[in-house]
């Protein structure tokens, strides 16, 4: 969380637009108009890549992270569009995901990897993103739909006044890329993803696999999820695995040695693979919020819904009419407050009249204002040569009551106490081995899993929680463990 801001992929393609002109598309060989070029296209993916990297950070486990890479290279260097150069990375998400940027960037998520049960699986998902790339679905996408205004460039807010979603896409780096594909984009890129991996060695079959993995994930997790899920962005449908597994039977694998020899070797790699959120981004301890990395604690209001995000940490009251929220966001950097305010949009006159006082050791100022019915209270703090903003608003008829747990929030903000750093834990996926006659409930509990059964049979494609496991088959499960800090 508490990330600065970044432009965003849609205007950046406006940055360098060019005449409307047309290209063959590399995988179907027919015409095509696009507004941009490939040069253009490969440029926005990498100043792109920095910013999902910036936004969403990179997983910590190199061998993962170098383990993708591998098979990445190997799948893409059989894509029919080779004026591109393609990478591959994992981001630091745990909602299982992949999504392929403009000219050759492609990530995975981490809890993407700890679905995959073969490199046949995770080669069969990277296909599928280098075809999204092959066949230019991402440009085809904004080129058809974007309006001139947005693509030279007009602020997400004037755009969000005209269409919301336009707005909301404006308004968040790769947006296009995250955007959710066509059923006919979909159907193109599982044939090619299928093609390339089967060109690669892998079996042809796998990408009908995962995607039955994750769509039992997704069921699993359907009422508590909270994030994006690789079925956001790429559509499910009711024939889309059969028409996977359709193609799948037409296509013969070449002979091909894998990078890791077994699945026993694959699952090696993800040893230690971080899963769950993330504590280096800051975590809830009951309703408070604590960073360890940057060092500070607040009190949310108890019983209120709250939601750690990549620039801000949001708790709103759980009420259905006119809800009040407290949002904690960075204003900058110093160690005046007034600064922070300033920074903000503040009057530098009405800033410096603004009184700063010391709570809880730390520079603090508060500015308190009532409009249209609604009075929205402003304090930055002062913290580690970072200003933070607390803002809290509510509805005015309500505020004697608001004002003081508003006031206890924002007056909770103090540096991290040890006994509070000392509570966070982090979860790693190990390796279990099965026992004779095991099941997965039996399995997780004698290795005093985080997951439950059911969740360790979707992560092991095992039928059920209750399903007999083969004697001597290394299983994934997720143990918990004092938060190491970064590494």
């Amino acid at each position: 969380m508490l990330r600065e801001p970044t432009r965003t992929l849609v205007a950046a393609l406006g940055v360098g637009l060019i005449l409307i002109g047309c290209a063959r598309n590399p995988v179907t060989g027919r015409p095509e108009m696009v507004l941009v070029s490939s040069e253009t296209e490969q440029r926005v993916g990498r100043e792109e890549a920095v910013k999902i990297e910036a936004t969403m950070g990179l997983a910590d486990l190199a061998s993962a992270r170098e383990y993708v890479k591998r098979v990445g290279a190997r799948v893409a260097a059989h894509s029919p569009r080779q004026d591109v150069t393609y990478t591959f990375d994992v981001v630091d998400t745990p909602e299982p995901n992949a999504f392929a940027l403009p000219g050759g960037p492609v990530y995975v998520s981490r809890g993407l990897l700890a679905l995959t049960n073969s490199e046949d699986e995770l080669a069969a998902v990277l296909g599928h993103e280098v075809g999204h790339i092959a066949a230019r679905h991402v440009v085809q996408r904004v080129s058809v739909t974007a309006p001139m205004a947005v693509i030279v460039g007009i602020p997400s807010a004037i755009v969000g006044s005209v269409s919301r979603s336009l707005g909301d896409a404006v308004a968040a780096p790769g947006a296009a890329a995250l955007a959710s594909h066509s059923r006919g984009q979909e159907n193109e890129a599982d044939r090619i993803g299928i093609n390339l991996a089967a060109a690669a060695g892998y079996d042809p079959a796998a990408l009908g696999r995962i995607l039955a993995t994750m769509e039992r994930d997704e069921l699993l997790h359907r009422e508590t999820r909270r994030r994006t899920h690789f079925f956001d962005s790429h559509p499910a449908t009711a024939d889309r695995v059969r028409d996977t597994e359709r193609h799948a039977a037409t296509v013969t694998a070449v002979a091909a040695a894998p990078i890791a020899a077994d699945r026993a070797a694959t699952l090696g790699k993800l040893r230690g693979l971080l899963v769950g959120e993330n504590p280096d981004h800051g975590v809830f301890l009951d309703h408070r919020f604590v960073h360890p990395d940057l060092g500070f604690s607040l009190d949310f209001p108890p019983d209120w819904k709250t939601r750690n995000q990549p620039d801000l940490v949001i708790g709103v009251e759980d009420v259905k009419e006119q809800p009040s929220f407290v949002v904690l966001s960075l204003s900058g950097e110093g160690d005046d407050p007034r600064a922070g305010a300033v920074a903000d949009g503040m009057d530098e006159a009405l800033a410096q009249q603004m009184k700063v006082k010391t709570v809880n050791g730390l520079p603090t100022g508060r500015y308190l204002t009532e409009q249209r019915g609604a009075t929205l209270m402003l304090t930055w703090i002062a913290h580690g040569g970072t200003v933070y903003r607390v803002a809290c608003a509510g509805q005015t008829s309500r505020w004697p009551t608001l004002g003081p747990l508003c006031e206890r929030a924002s007056g909770s903000f103090r540096r991290l106490a040890s006994r509070d750093r000392d509570r966070i834990r982090e979860e790693r996926l190990v390796l279990e081995t099965a026992r004779g006659g095991e099941r997965m409930t039996d399995l997780v509990a004698r290795a005093r899993s985080v997951w439950s059964a059911e969740r360790a049979a979707v992560a092991n494609q095992v039928d059920g929680p209750d399903a007999i496991l083969p004697a001597g088959r290394p299983m994934k499960i997720a143990v918990s463990r004092p938060y190491q800090g970064k590494r």
